[in-house]
């Protein structure tokens, strides 16, 4: 059995985007697989937590945890220019994934990389950065990047974890710009106050994972299919786009079955394959 195939990749997800650089009737986002999205605005791109490389599969593959990849890598990381930010909203590997970042980094040399305050030595010597440069950010703070604004959110991954100085290790981001608002959740169990933090954004597009918490999988947990359609509903999400999934073998969810949960409550949703563009025109996403 092959590898699930991306709708575009390569070169021509390269062209794709280039094509849409001068668009400014509303936003393009991409998927690249996992939790990874290019999100391009009015001429400017924003690389979240993305994870272009197989450094988890090599890393694994003796193990009693192999992370067989299910799904074809869409873009190689060095083709990716023009980066305004780009973001990890936690440390793991396939957020925070030095293969990728690395020549990311390198490649866009007036990128910012935004991360969690709780993660900056960690992150800067995974990614062989100075310590000053990433900006760290908190829940209840905020900071505007070449116009686009992160509001930091908390996750719970398995727990909502914080370092001696009160700062969030796993994270959120609702990213605010031209009057739109994505939220994407990182790594995140439901939690109690997740909703009332979420509800004022009047979120245009809710990025979620579905694969679920199974303990067995000796992994930290998310989100599952049915609680992902509900998030989305009790937020007032315009729209949900289901990600976590079909990456590692070990670790995945059926989109189809997110499908059906946000059918049965009247949750829109866009089920994406990988390289696939989502966008909005006059006022309606597609």
């Amino acid at each position: 059995m092959g590898l699930i195939k991306a709708l575009i990749k390569k070169d021509d997800l390269i062209e794709e985007m280039d094509s849409f650089l001068q668009d400014r009737s509303g936003f393009n986002l991409w998927w690249l697989g996992q939790s990874g999205y290019l999100l391009q605005w009015n001429g400017k791109r924003v690389l979240i937590d993305p994870y272009l490389s197989n450094s988890l599969t090599k890393k694994y593959l003796t193990t009693d945890k192999p992370h067989t990849r299910l799904s074809e890598l869409v873009v190689q990381p060095e083709k990716l220019r023009n980066i305004s930010v780009v973001t990890s909203s936690h440390n793991h590997t396939d957020h925070l994934d030095a293969e990728t970042l690395m020549p990311v980094l390198k490649n866009n040399p007036s990128i910012k990389f935004v991360i969690p305050e709780a993660n900056r030595n960690f992150v800067t010597d995974r990614v062989q950065c100075d310590v000053n440069f990433p900006i760290g950010l908190n829940d209840q703070r905020s900071i505007t990047i070449d116009g686009f604004t992160f509001h930091g959110i908390p996750a719970k991954h398995n727990e909502i974890e914080r370092d001696e100085k009160g700062n969030c290790k796993f994270m959120g981001y609702v990213i605010e710009f031209g009057g739109y608002r994505i939220y994407h959740s990182g790594d995140t169990l439901w939690f109690d106050e997740m909703v009332t933090i979420l509800k004022p954004f009047q979120v245009d597009v809710a990025i979620l994972p579905i694969n679920g918490n199974k303990p067995e999988r000796k992994v930290a947990g998310n989100l599952d299919c049915k609680e992902a359609a509900l998030l989305g509903k009790a937020i007032h999400a315009k729209c949900v786009i289901p990600c976590h999934y079909d990456m590692f073998e070990f670790n995945t969810a059926d989109v189809n079955e997110f499908a059906e949960e946000a059918r049965k409550i009247d949750q829109p949703f866009k089920i994406l394959m990988g390289g696939e563009r989502f966008y909005t025109e006059t006022g309606k996403s597609k």
